[in-house]
C-alpha cells in the first residue's frame, strides 16, 4: 500500500497565486504598522489558501506485474542450413528455461515461418505484432535468434527494452553464389546481347579459388561448360535464335564445404523478338484491294514495306520511250535471286506470269519457301488464267490448283470447323455481321488447311506448311470490300495481319504449340491444336520428378490446365511431339541470397537500445539484470530490465483540510491575532 498528497485546487492556479501574494503583502504591511498580531493574521491566510488547494491523502493497494521477456525464434529457410535450427532449438529451450525460472518474469515465444510469396524473412513484422499483443511497459527484453538475414528491417518497431541477437551459423561457414547483374527482358533476334553475371564467395571461402565452372542452358537443352573467374563481372555475348520465350539457366557445380548450392543458379527469361519485319509486295496490276496491303503494312512501323507494281508490262508497246517514262525498272534478279532470302515474306498480289519474272526466278522463290520462308498469293481472276502462277515453278508448293472457274456472285466468307481451331481464324467476331465478298476463283486444294470458305463451301484460304516455310492462298481479290465498310465491312485488318504474322512465324499464333504463363508458384499451361482432344501433359520438375495433368477444353483448339508448382526452379513440359520450358519463382529464393549469418542489418538497432549481437556457437549467454539506461549486453551475458509495473487494486482518498476544520482554525487565528492587539 502506498500513499502521496495530491492537490485539485478550487481556482486557477494564477488566482491561488494572486490570493498568496496578497496574504503576504496584509501581513508585510500589519508588521510594517507595528500590529502584534500580524503572525495569526498571516497564518489564518494561508489557512484560507490551503483550503482553496484542496490537499487529498491518497491511498493506493497495488499488485506488483510480472515482466515480460520476447524470444523470436527464426525458422526460414535459411536456418534449416547445416545445424542452425539444431542450435536455434537448443538454445531457445535453455534460454526459456532461464527466464522462466526468474522470478515475476514470463516468457513469451514467437516463431517466423517462410513468408508466403518468397518475401524472405520478416522478423521484425513478426516481433510489431508480439509486441502490439503485450503492454509496452511490461516488456522487459527481447531476444532474437536468428542468423541476422532478415528482409524487413525497415518495419523495426519502438523499443524502450534492450534488444540482443543470438546468431546461428559459423565463422567457418562460406557460400559461392551466382549473381545476373545485367539481363534484357527483350532482345532483337540474331543480333548480340551481352548478359553480366558474377559468381561471388562470400564468408570464410578457400582462398585457393580463383575460377569456377558454369553451365549454361539454353530451353532445357544440354548444358554447355566454361571456366570463368571468381568475384569479377563476366561478360557473355549470347544470341537468341527464336522468336517468344527463351530461356537460359546458368549454374555453378556445388563446391565442397559450402553451406548450400541453392543460389548456384540463376534463370534469365528473354523473349526474342524481331528488329524489323522485311516483306516484298509484289502487285500484278492496280486494283482497289492494292491500297489495302499498303496500308495494312505501312501501318506497323516494324515493317519494311518493298511494294512493287507492274504498271507496264512487257507487251504494252505505246511508243513512248523508255526515258520520257516515270518508272522503276523491275529489280528482278537483285529481288528474285540475290536478295530473297533477305525477306520474312513474299506476297503475290494477283499476279500472273507475263514474261517479267522467267521460270528460274520463281523456281528460287519456291527453294526460298522450302527453307524457311513465307509466301502469300492473294488470288484474283488472273489465277484461273492459262498464265496463271500456279503454272509455273511455284505449283509445287502452292497448297491448290485453280479450276479455270471464276465466281462471280455475292457471298459471305465463313470459317470452317478446321478454322475455328486455327490461330489465325480463331475467335474473329461473329459471321453474321460480315459483310459480302463479290468474287471468289474455284480451287481444289491438294494439302495444306482450309481455314476458311466462301460460296457452297469452297476453299476461300489455304494455309500450308512447305519444309521449313510456309504458303498461303487466299482464293478471292476482294477482301479490300471489309475495309471499305461494304455492308457492314468485316474483320479486315485483324485476318491480313494475323495471316502475315503467322507466315512469319510469331509463337503466338502457332496452331500446334505447348505455353505455359507464370504468375507466383502457380502455371497456366496451355495447349493449342488443330485436332479434338489432347493427351495428359508431363511436367518434369527441378528436381527431376515426373507428374501428369490432364487438360480442359476451353474452347475449340485450345486446351487448359492450372498447376501448382511445389518448389521454385525450371520446369520441363512435354506433351506428345511439344515441349516448353518454365520457370516458377526466382532460381535463387530470397532466403538463399545471401547465407552467411550477419548481424549488419540490425546493428544501428540493437545499438540504439544498448543491446548486444554475439553467436551461439560460443555458448548460451547468461542473463543479468540491469537498470534502465545502463549496457545491456557484455562478455557471456546479456541483461534484461524489470519495468516495476503494477495494477492498482483500490483507491482510496481523504481530505486533509475539511470546511469544518478550515472554518474552525481561520476562526481561532483571526479571533487570537484581533484579542492580541485589543489586549494592548
Amino acid at each position: 500500500m502506498t500513499g502521496m498528497v495530491l492537490f485539485d485546487p478550487l481556482v486557477p492556479l494564477w488566482l491561488l497565486g494572486a490570493l498568496g501574494v496578497a496574504v503576504a503583502a496584509a501581513s508585510a504591511l500589519a508588521l510594517w504598522r507595528g500590529l502584534s498580531g500580524w503572525a495569526l493574521r498571516g497564518l489564518a491566510g494561508l489557512v484560507v489558501l490551503a483550503a482553496l488547494a484542496q490537499p487529498t491523502w491518497q491511498q493506493e493497494e497495488r499488485a506488483a506485474l510480472s515482466d515480460i521477456v520476447i524470444m523470436v525464434e527464426d525458422a526460414t529457410a535459411s536456418q534449416r542450413l547445416a545445424e542452425r535450427a539444431a542450435t536455434t532449438e537448443a538454445a531457445a529451450e535453455e534460454l526459456a528455461a532461464e527466464i522462466e525460472s526468474r522470478p515475476d518474469t514470463e516468457l513469451r515465444r514467437v516463431t517466423v515461418p517462410d513468408a508466403e510469396g518468397d518475401e524472405g524473412t520478416l522478423l521484425m513484422t513478426a516481433l510489431s505484432e508480439a509486441l502490439a499483443k503485450e503492454p509496452r511497459d511490461r516488456v522487459a527484453g527481447v531476444f532474437l535468434l536468428s542468423d541476422g538475414r532478415l528482409h524487413d528491417v525497415e518495419r523495426l518497431p519502438d523499443l524502450t527494452a534492450p534488444m540482443h541477437l543470438l546468431m546461428t551459423g559459423r565463422e567457418s561457414d562460406w557460400d559461392r553464389r551466382l549473381v545476373v547483374t545485367n539481363a534484357p527482358a527483350f532482345a532483337i533476334l540474331d543480333e548480340e546481347i551481352t548478359l553480366t553475371l558474377r559468381i561471388e564467395d562470400e564468408g570464410a571461402a578457400p582462398e585457393s579459388a580463383r575460377t569456377a565452372p558454369l553451365d549454361i542452358s539454353v530451353d532445357g537443352e544440354a548444358p554447355q561448360r566454361f571456366e570463368v573467374p571468381i568475384g569479377r563481372d563476366v561478360e557473355l555475348p549470347i544470341t537468341l535464335s527464336h522468336a517468344g520465350r527463351n530461356v537460359i539457366r546458368f549454374s555453378v557445380p556445388e563446391a565442397e564445404g559450402e553451406l548450400t548450392d541453392r543460389n548456384n543458379a540463376a534463370l534469365v527469361q528473354i523473349n526474342g523478338v524481331r528488329d524489323r519485319l522485311r516483306v516484298l509486295l509484289v502487285s500484278g496490276q492496280p486494283h482497289p484491294g492494292t491500297r489495302t496491303w499498303r496500308n495494312l503494312l505501312k501501318s506497323d512501323s516494324s515493317v519494311d514495306l518493298v511494294h512493287f507494281t507492274i504498271l507496264r508490262p512487257p507487251e504494252k508497246q505505246d511508243g513512248v520511250p523508255v526515258s520520257e517514262l516515270s518508272l522503276i525498272a523491275f529489280p528482278t534478279r537483285e529481288l528474285f535471286l540475290e536478295k530473297v532470302d533477305d525477306f520474312d515474306l513474299i506476297i503475290f498480289d494477283r499476279y500472273k506470269r507475263r514474261g517479267i519474272l522467267p521460270s528460274i526466278y520463281l523456281d528460287n522463290v519456291a527453294n526460298y519457301v522450302r527453307e524457311g520462308g513465307a509466301v502469300l498469293v492473294a488470288a484474283g481472276p488472273d489465277y484461273a488464267s492459262a498464265d496463271s502462277l500456279y503454272r509455273s515453278p511455284l505449283s509445287e508448293v502452292i497448297p491448290a490448283a485453280p479450276t479455270a472457274r471464276v465466281v462471280e456472285e455475292g457471298f459471305r466468307p465463313a470459317v470452317t470447323g478446321l478454322g475455328e481451331r486455327h490461330p489465325v481464324t480463331q475467335g474473329l467476331p461473329a459471321p453474321e455481321g460480315w459483310g459480302r465478298w463479290l468474287r471468289q476463283i474455284e480451287v481444289t486444294p491438294a494439302s495444306g488447311d482450309v481455314v476458311m470458305q466462301g460460296t457452297e463451301e469452297r476453299p476461300l484460304l489455304v494455309l500450308d506448311r512447305v519444309g521449313e516455310g510456309r504458303i498461303a492462298l487466299l482464293a478471292s481479290d476482294q477482301a479490300w470490300l471489309w475495309s471499305r465498310g461494304y455492308e457492314g465491312g468485316g474483320p479486315q485488318l485483324e485476318l491480313l495481319r494475323r495471316l502475315s504474322h503467322w507466315m512469319m512465324e510469331e509463337p503466338e499464333l502457332e496452331e500446334e504449340a505447348l505455353t505455359a504463363e507464370a504468375t507466383g508458384q502457380r502455371m497456366r499451361i496451355a495447349r493449342r491444336t488443330l485436332g479434338d482432344e489432347v493427351g495428359a501433359v508431363t511436367i518434369t520438375t527441378p528436381s527431376g520428378e515426373e507428374e501428369t495433368i490432364d487438360l480442359e477444353k476451353v474452347s475449340p483448339g485450345r486446351f487448359e490446365a492450372l498447376y501448382e508448382g511445389p518448389e521454385i526452379g525450371l520446369y520441363r513440359l512435354e506433351q506428345g511431339d511439344q515441349t516448353a520450358v518454365i520457370g516458377l519463382g526466382p532460381a535463387a529464393p530470397r532466403e538463399f541470397v545471401q547465407t552467411i549469418a550477419s548481424g549488419a542489418a540490425l546493428e544501428p538497432a540493437i545499438d540504439a537500445v544498448r543491446g548486444g549481437m554475439m553467436r551461439l556457437e560460443e555458448g548460451v549467454p547468461a542473463i543479468r539484470t540491469v537498470r534502465e539506461g545502463r549496457p545491456a549486453a557484455g562478455r557471456g551475458w546479456v541483461g534484461i530490465t524489470p519495468r516495476e509495473a503494477y495494477q492498482t487494486l483500490d483507491v482510496r482518498q481523504m481530505p486533509l483540510l475539511p470546511a469544518w476544520a478550515v472554518l474552525l482554525l481561520a476562526s481561532a487565528l483571526i479571533v487570537g491575532a484581533w484579542l492580541r492587539e485589543g489586549r494592548r
